[in-house]
């Protein structure tokens, strides 16, 4: 018969009275400090690990006939960087704890005592009181073995029915679930912040380029609401990857499932989790959903990069179009006039580190075979980088994009160069009966005699223009003008002052 526990709560990590699931404080780069000790930790005896004849201090050391080698020790430990996984790791054991109370495995009595313990040991580690050994290999056994040196026996039962396979697996899952959440917030108030950016410079006039070279005019507006929906379309990468992230693993045990009645689904509405995984094997040796956040995080950095490229030139002398906020630029050592764009520099550079991260989970993956292998403890290193530096990337953007100082007369001398209405021009004669070929022909003939002559278009006389297609009236000199070429992009996602608002609008009301 079924012992009852109590009720798989949906958000455990509030149950144990953490802060926070965050995986990390809220500072723009983290980097977790080694304080790991390696010799203070005791001796276990068999009697406090089991029957352990041989004299191994591992919790796993019964097939051993002698200790670990400290060279292989030190090489082989993961708990100097998995053990950011703590709170994954005891909301993972609590609810497997309530799971085999609720299936009769444990006693009432012995779920209650291994979930107290856990939530104890996860106050320590949060109040900085919890001391980490690197002769315990990992996070997982450095929780464990202070459980069982704290309650006894009942600390000992708490692995039944699971792997470390498993454990790790859902502690992974449960990791990139909450960075998901973190980034899509994130990201959210990017968007919202280039929306506020988009509503202020909705009339402001600037080139828009392709080949770098001038080719249209645009409004910087228009320009912001572009940016916009790259960042969204990565929101919306994340948080479907949630969905497939978003799957149970525990109760896969090593690779073959387990013999005792556990009741997953159970586990997976305390944790939170959409479903349980199909196939025991697959669970717990696949990493896809880490490459795909990397690969999610990796295409949001790209974006980000592009945007600071932008940033980068607009700022220069040369363009002249945008300033930074001093408190985001950095001075030169033997220069004192320079004012670097240090941020966006960094930004784009990061990017490289990213993309580095995706490339090192898939190069892990492509040559295991199934199921679980120890080259799998490497996919943390990168799978925490990547979150941090995107992370960190959004943080800088939220908070340098609202400073952000536009010059609207340098970016509207900047549209007039490089006969940026010249479409409009081919576009007046079309409207006039001519080809639009002939009406190109026409405009590029116009515009060879204007760079002989050292002028704009809206510069040659109308005998002059008329040299060039007879059709061409006084009225041309409206269309010539920036004003009249971005007005008349008056469509659904065109660069009229009035679509930009209408976009912004949209936007505001979703």
């Amino acid at each position: 018969m079924r012992q009852q526990f109590a009720e798989p709560s949906y958000n455990i990590f509030r149950q144990l009275g953490f802060h926070s699931f965050h995986t990390r404080p809220s500072s723009p780069e983290f980097h977790l400090p080694m304080t790991v000790d390696s010799t203070s930790m005791p001796t276990h005896s068999a009697d406090s690990q089991g029957s352990n004849v041989a004299g191994t201090d591992k919790l796993w050391g019964g097939r051993f006939a002698e200790n670990t080698d400290t060279l292989v020790e030190a090489f082989s430990e993961s708990v100097s960087f998995d053990r950011r996984l703590w709170r994954q790791d005891i909301a993972g054991s609590t609810a497997h704890a309530q799971m085999l109370t609720h299936v009769g495995v444990l006693s009432v009595a012995e779920g209650q005592l291994i979930v107290d313990g856990l939530a104890a040991i996860g106050a320590d580690i949060e109040a900085g009181r919890f001391v980490w050994q690197q002769a315990l290999e990992d996070v997982h056994m450095n929780i464990e073995a202070q459980l069982t040196a704290r309650i006894g026996e009942a600390g000992k039962k708490l692995h039944t029915a699971r792997s470390r396979n498993d454990q790790v697996a859902t502690d992974l899952r449960l990791y990139v679930r909450d960075a998901i959440d973190e980034l899509a917030v994130l990201a959210q108030a990017l968007a919202d912040v280039l929306l506020d950016l988009a509503e202020r410079e909705a009339d402001t006039v600037m080139p828009g380029f392709t080949h770098m070279q001038i080719a249209q005019p645009v409004v910087f507006g228009h320009h912001m609401l572009a940016w916009r929906e790259q960042i969204l379309r990565d929101r919306a990468r994340l948080l479907d990857t949630r969905k497939r992230c978003n799957v149970l693993p525990l109760g896969s045990a090593a690779l073959a499932g387990t013999v005792y009645p556990i009741d997953r689904h159970f586990t997976a509405a305390a944790l939170g989790f959409d479903s349980v995984s199909e196939n025991s094997l697959d669970a717990v040796s696949d990493r896809d959903f880490a490459i795909e956040f990397c690969a999610a995080c990796s295409l949001l950095m790209i974006h980000l990069s592009r945007w600071s490229e932008e940033l980068i030139l607009w700022c220069s002398p040369m363009f002249g179009f945008v300033k930074l906020p001093d408190r985001f630029c950095t001075g030169s050592s033997i220069m004192p006039q320079k004012k670097n764009p240090d941020v966006p520099e960094l930004v784009r550079g990061k990017t490289g580190r990213v993309i580095g991260d995706l490339t090192a989970l898939l190069v892990l993956m492509k040559g295991q075979p199934l199921a679980y292998n120890r080259d799998n403890q490497e996919d943390k290193p990168p799978l925490f980088d990547a979150h941090d530096t995107v992370a960190a990337s959004l943080r800088v953007f939220v908070a340098m994009l609202p400073n952000l100082t536009v010059d609207a007369a340098a970016c509207r001398a900047a549209a007039a160069k490089g006969f940026s209405t010249a479409t409009d021009l081919a576009d007046y004669l079309v409207k006039r009966g001519l080809p639009f070929r002939d009406a190109h022909h026409a405009v590029g003939s116009a515009v060879a005699y204007a760079v002989t002559k050292g002028c704009d278009l809206a510069e040659l006389t109308l005998v002059e223009l008329q040299r060039f297609s007879p059709l061409i009236e006084d009225s041309v000199y409206a269309v010539l003008t920036l004003d009249g070429s971005v007005s008349a992009r008056q469509h659904w996602g065109g660069t009229a002052p009035a679509q930009v608002r209408a976009a912004i609008a949209r936007a505001r009301a979703r």
